[in-house]
């Protein structure tokens, strides 16, 4: 697969689908709060992936925010800090937790293919939400990608050729991928000719000196 086409194939039927599958073991999730919840990020987050894959990216978006809202209001790793404003809500099963960290993960990912997309990327944003899908997900192979040209963007060819290898050693046979570690082995190629020429400006200007003082 092409990492940077981005997204899976599968269409908002199948992601529903696999929503449904999710909540097959979960007891009550009509009258469960968070079961609710989680279903309602999921169904989010399918209708931000068929956005995405009619082009409608401003759509797209919106929908990874709004998922990424309702997860950030039952995570508890977020509402720590708040407990004091509101009611405390129960803690998450295990199978609660991995769902909600899945969907969060998985919302980071499309949005930074979303925001690659646009006309005027933010590069910063990119690389934000990459790095916090590599957090939980240490070896993602397009997280790593976008990375890696996010970083290589803002400057940062060591970092970018980093994130570019590891993300190479994964997908050896991805053009995308080799395009982009190539330019990322370029630049620091140009920045250490760059600065032996320096030195090498500095060197001569000090035995000048030196000479001038003999």
């Amino acid at each position: 697969m092409d990492v940077v086409g981005g997204e899976e194939c599968s269409g908002v039927q199948e992601e529903a689908a696999a929503a449904q599958q999710s909540f097959s073991w979960a007891p009550s999730v009509s009258t469960d709060p968070v079961w609710a919840l989680l279903q309602q990020a999921i169904k989010l987050k399918a209708e931000g992936k068929a956005f995405y894959q009619d082009k409608k990216i401003r759509s797209s978006i919106s929908r990874y925010h709004h998922a990424l809202l309702i997860i950030r209001s039952l995570d508890a790793d977020v509402m720590t800090y708040v407990k004091q404003f509101g009611p405390e809500r129960p803690a998450l099963t295990p199978e609660q937790y991995e769902l909600l960290r899945n969907t969060q993960v998985d919302c980071y990912n499309n949005l930074a293919a979303c925001l690659l997309q646009k006309k005027d990327v933010d590069y910063a944003r990119v690389r934000d939400y990459s790095l916090r899908v590599l957090q939980w997900r240490p070896g993602d192979v397009k997280a790593l990608y976008r990375a890696g040209v996010a970083t290589l963007e803002l400057g940062d060819a060591e970092t970018a050729k980093k994130h570019l290898t590891q993300a190479c050693r994964e997908h050896p046979n991805d053009a995308n991928v080799k395009k982009h570690l190539q330019r990322a082995e370029e630049k620091l190629s140009q920045e250490l000719e760059k600065e032996k020429a320096m030195y090498k400006g500095m060197f001569s200007s000090t035995v000048k000196s030196t000479s001038g003082e003999d």
